[in-house]
């Protein structure tokens, strides 16, 4: 099988693609790395990947321009951040969004790239402000954009806040819950012919997936170790920092994600996204992961491992 990812460092592909991981003992996978969602995207265009690891905007434009995908679960929400430098007031300064926003009227924000579920919700917050948008094919530009003063601020995952937080003055300006509430910063996309061929192998995918989101909220110490062990570069701590700025981690695709999930289709509309209105039985597929997860959420659970507490 052919799975597509992201350098998201939260993701439970750096769990599961580990040579020493349990959860997918004897299936043969091969590994792609992408820079942007939108990339993955091309991936299952030309039948590179049959799954892959994605924010559910690009999915929904794919779907939009006749890509037969469906997502199949989840794995994390709130996964957007927004940081400045120093010199600007945060949520926690001024309780207000809005208000936030307001000190960037002719000022540069930068993101991933156009149709990245970053992308998405920076142009839906900026409305008709006089903010400029700067989409970058790596998030990992963004903090030396910030210092050269190319941008004032900047989108990302919580991964962006914890490099900045280390290579310039920066801070996290807008936390997650506030940008775009249970955003589905990430969940699991198939290709349907997949599903119909081996849906076997899905379920299996799933039930790895699944222990693996587990792990990250119940041994992140442990979990940050194996991802470590995957980057290489990459220490422990600065992991387990990232785990910590918005610990939400779940297979399941309970009701809030997906009405979430729908709630972008009018705003992927509106930006040019999207030419049709799709139904949320276009976007996801629900039989395997009732059958994986049938229980309530863990979104929402708090983990009680003092590692996994911000």
């Amino acid at each position: 099988m052919n799975i597509g990812y992201l350098s998201t460092i939260y993701h439970t592909s750096f769990i599961l693609k580990s040579p020493n991981n349990k959860f997918l003992e004897g299936i043969d996978i091969n590994w792609t790395l992408f820079p942007t969602g939108p990339a993955m995207m091309e991936a299952f265009k030309t039948g590179e990947i049959d799954v892959g690891y994605i924010g559910l905007p690009p999915v929904m434009i794919g779907i939009n321009n006749g890509l037969k995908l469906k997502c199949v679960a989840g794995g994390h929400v709130e996964g957007t951040v927004m940081i400045s430098k120093d010199s600007f007031s945060s949520f926690d300064d001024l309780g207000n969004v809005n208000e936030v926003l307001n000190q960037f009227e002719g000022e540069n924000i930068g993101t991933p790239a156009r149709g990245s579920i970053h992308d998405v919700i920076i142009r839906d917050l900026i409305q008709d402000r006089d903010i400029s948008i700067i989409n970058y094919p790596w998030a990992d530009f963004i903090p030396g954009a910030i210092r050269d003063g190319e941008i004032s601020a900047g989108l990302g995952t919580p991964s962006l806040a914890t490099v900045a937080s280390r290579e310039i003055n920066s801070k996290l300006i807008i936390p997650p819950s506030k940008l775009w509430s249970y955003n589905p910063s990430y969940g699991i996309a198939v290709r349907e012919e997949l599903i119909k061929r081996e849906p076997e192998f899905v379920t299996d995918f799933l039930i790895a997936h699944e222990a693996a989101c587990n792990f990250i909220r119940n041994q992140p110490r442990e979990a940050a170790e194996v991802a470590a062990g995957q980057l290489g570069n990459i220490d422990v701590d600065f992991i387990l920092e990232t785990f910590q700025i918005s610990p939400k981690y779940c297979a399941s695709l309970p009701e809030k994600y997906i009405k979430s999930t729908m709630d972008f289709v009018p705003v992927l509309k509106k930006l040019g996204y999207l030419e049709k209105k799709i139904k949320r039985e276009d976007i996801f597929d629900l039989n395997f992961i009732q059958k994986v997860h049938p229980e309530p959420s863990h979104y929402d659970l708090p983990s009680d491992n003092p590692d996994l507490k911000n």
